[in-house]
Formats: structure tokens, C-alpha cells, sequence
């Protein structure tokens, strides 16, 4: 049987956006060495001509940014939960090279894990011209429409700014524990509620061919807080027959919750330049985007890369994320069987 947690937590992954944003020390600026020593690193990996999936750590040397990106492993899992990595100089570089610049990057971090049904290692978040809806299998990342709070897979998502688009697309970072603390101190009755399954649509994403999975939005497992949210897919999951009929509770917890992001002084939010890397946890944070709209030249319009990530310092995790399309190849990596 699960613990349920119904007290408020400190920790430092409860935090506000707005005092956040009164501080500097989540965002890392790459010093002109680390910027040479990244550009070089991405040189020799290209002249190798390899499989950008082929390169491991030791195919991108990164003597002093490497030691760098090790000591951010202790925000993402431990400390505020993200990190906001700027200047690389993607304007110089084609996009072949930004490529396995972020991928380099990812291989010191950790191991990246798969996207999607296909394995897909390292995804174009971009629209594609499909609107969520048109298709069962399309998902929000591949439109241009707003993407409401939500948490992606792996320890850590990593998400690098190629173009930003004519308008719009801004990122917002909410701390999901300090939402829940705020849950706790409206309704604990919901905090409980959170902590119960829901069915959420997996959109064809799963290697059994379940149509949906079943998990609670949030699990207190080993002293640690962790969230998975997909609300747009639980709401989603209620096309089928099959699937339970969400109680009045049910939705006026996940309403709770977005409604406490939306609040004044909740939500980080970061407008993700050309050169950006945002790396943020999958268990203590939600992220989400404002709707955007792509200038008519293909060339100049939004593009971002992103990967997953399993982190080598990465929390336990309980035993029903073994059985999430998000988690299950981070479950395999690092719990003991």
C-alpha cells in the first residue's frame, strides 16, 4: 500500500517564481573557455563522422565544462530543480552541430532514455502544422498551441533553443512540491485525492499497446515527493469506454492545481533564447508553454531539441513507475531489480 503525505514539505524544491526570479544563482552563463572547449568537443565528434547516437562521454571531452555540468546534478536532483544553461552559440553553428552539442552535454549529465514508442533519443519540439486532436497518436509538442502544465519522462528533460519564432512560445517552470503545499494548506482532502490512480492516455505510445496507463499524480515514496501530470491525456483517456468516469473530485483536483499555478507569483517564466539549454526535473517540476506563432519563412521558425535524461544521483523510484512510458526505462537503468 502507498504512503499518502498530507503535511506540508521544506524542501528546496518548493519554491515561488516570483522570489525565484529575484535571484540569479539558477542561471549559468558558459565562460568564453567553456564556450571553446564545447566548439572543440563538437569538432572532433564531427570529423569522426559517427552516429551522433554512437558518441558517449568520453567521444566529447569536456574537461572544465564537464565538472561544471556535474555539480549541477545536485540542483536537479536535491536542490531547486533547474538550471537555466546560456550561450551556446547556435547563430555560428548549423544545426547538425547544435545537435550533438546538446547531446554532448546530455552524455555528461546522464544516459538519455527514449520519447517515444520508436525510441526517439532526442525530439524537434516544433509545430508540425497538425493540430492536437487531428490525430490520436499527435501530442502537444508537435503544434503551436499552449501546453498547459505538465512533466515529461526521465530523471531530468533538457531542452535547447534553436529559434524562437515570431511571437509568443514563452516556457513557464512551476514548482510542483510547493504547489502541493498549497493543496495541503486549501484542501488536504485533495492532497489525498492527488496521491490516488488516475487513467491517462498513453496515445500509442506504450510497447504493450495499452491504450492508457493508470498512476497517481502525485507519489510520496522514500521521503521524496514526485509528480507525474499529463492532465490534457487523463481528460483525454475519457473517450474510451472502457476507462473510469473522472469523480467530481478527481476534477476538482487537478482544477485545484492549475488553478494554484495560474495564481500571481507561482510560475517561473523564462523566454527561451537561441543558445538556451533549460534542464529541469520531471519529479519536482511542471513546465508548460504559452500558445506561439511561427513567422512564414520555414528557416526562421521555432525550433527547440529535446532530450530525457537518467541521472546517476537520480531519487528511487516507487514500483508502479516501472509500468509508465515516462519512467520505465529510468526504472530499468537504476532500481534494483
Amino acid at each position: 500500500m502507498r504512503e499518502l503525505l498530507s503535511t506540508v514539505l521544506d524542501d528546496p524544491a518548493a519554491w515561488r517564481g516570483d522570489r525565484m526570479a529575484a535571484r540569479g544563482d539558477w542561471v549559468v552563463e558558459l565562460e568564453p573557455a567553456m564556450v571553446e572547449e564545447l566548439e572543440a568537443a563538437v569538432a572532433t565528434a564531427a570529423e569522426r563522422g559517427v552516429e551522433i547516437f554512437d558518441l558517449g562521454r568520453d567521444d566529447f571531452p569536456l574537461a572544465h565544462t564537464g565538472r561544471r555540468l556535474e555539480a549541477m546534478l545536485g540542483e536537479l536532483e536535491g536542490g531547486r530543480g533547474f538550471v537555466l544553461l546560456k550561450g551556446l552559440p547556435v547563430s555560428r553553428w548549423s544545426e547538425a552541430q547544435t545537435r550533438i552539442a546538446l547531446w554532448g552535454l546530455g552524455a555528461h549529465l546522464g544516459r538519455p532514455v527514449g520519447q517515444d514508442l520508436a525510441g526517439s533519443l532526442l525530439h524537434d519540439v516544433r509545430d508540425i502544422g497538425r493540430a492536437f486532436g487531428s490525430d490520436r497518436s499527435i501530442r502537444y509538442f508537435q503544434t503551436s498551441h499552449a501546453i498547459r502544465l505538465h512533466t515529461d519522462g526521465g530523471d531530468v528533460f533538457v531542452l535547447g533553443c534553436l529559434r524562437q519564432g515570431a511571437r509568443g512560445g514563452r516556457t513557464l517552470v512551476v514548482s510542483a512540491v510547493e504547489v502541493f503545499n498549497e493543496i495541503v494548506r486549501r484542501r488536504p482532502d485533495l492532497a489525498v485525492v492527488l496521491q490516488q490512480d488516475f487513467w491517462m492516455d498513453a496515445r500509442g505510445q506504450r510497447a504493450d499497446g495499452a491504450r492508457c496507463q493508470v498512476l497517481p499524480v502525485y507519489t510520496w515514496h522514500e521521503g521524496r515527493l514526485s509528480v507525474l501530470l499529463k492532465a490534457e491525456y487523463i481528460y483525454s483517456a475519457q473517450r474510451f469506454d472502457d476507462v473510469p468516469r473522472l469523480t467530481a473530485e478527481q476534477v476538482e483536483a487537478l482544477e485545484l492545481f492549475h488553478r494554484i499555478t495560474e495564481e500571481p507569483g507561482m510560475a517561473l517564466g523564462l523566454e527561451l533564447r537561441p543558445g538556451d539549454v533549460l534542464l529541469a526535473s520531471n519529479h519536482t517540476i511542471v513546465h508548460g508553454r504559452t500558445e506561439f506563432e511561427d513567422p512564414p519563412d520555414p528557416a526562421d521558425r521555432r525550433h527547440l531539441l529535446r532530450l530525457w535524461l537518467t541521472i546517476p544521483n537520480g531519487r528511487p523510484l516507487p514500483p508502479h513507475y516501472a509500468d509508465t512510458r515516462e519512467h520505465a526505462e529510468t526504472y530499468r537503468q537504476r532500481m534494483p531489480a
